[in-house]
């Protein structure tokens, strides 16, 4: 089964980058750019791991930790 991992953040270069690697170890990626959405892929996507941004527009990655808590 392959594991999936959400990628939460607001830099496109950053996300690219991570996502690149990410896929190419084999792991099933999806990617949101602010707190909002991230909490509705974890919904819909069900990550094995999210890798989360901190200082994001919407909601800061502290209260999406929070919320997902």
């Amino acid at each position: 089964m392959t594991k999936k991992i959400l990628i939460v953040d607001d830099e496109p270069n950053i996300v690219i980058s991570l996502e690149f690697l990410m896929k190419k170890e084999g792991f099933d990626v999806a990617v949101a750019s602010d707190g909002e959405e991230a909490l509705a892929k974890v919904a819909s996507f069900e990550p094995d791991l999210v890798l989360l941004d901190v200082m994001m527009p919407k909601k800061s990655g502290f209260e999406v930790c929070e919320a997902l808590r």
